[in-house]
């Protein structure tokens, strides 16, 4: 049977929580934290952090065009 641990070790699940760790960042810049903090609350690289903040802001930009 497949369980929720099997559940929580499949790549569809990680790439989904992974994804929701991103879609979070903007609020929480939002609510002035700092890249390091974002970071750390979500367990995820600084530049990973950057990265996102970054891409985020091409898509901004692309879609106000």
């Amino acid at each position: 049977m497949f369980g929720l641990t099997d559940w929580r070790q499949t790549k569809f699940y990680q790439e989904v929580k992974e994804e929701i760790k991103l879609d979070t960042i903007p609020p929480l810049l939002k609510f002035g934290l700092s890249i390091e903090q974002i970071a750390e609350a979500l367990e995820l690289d600084v530049e990973q952090v950057r990265q996102a903040i970054e891409k985020q802001g091409q898509q901004a930009t692309e879609s106000n065009s």
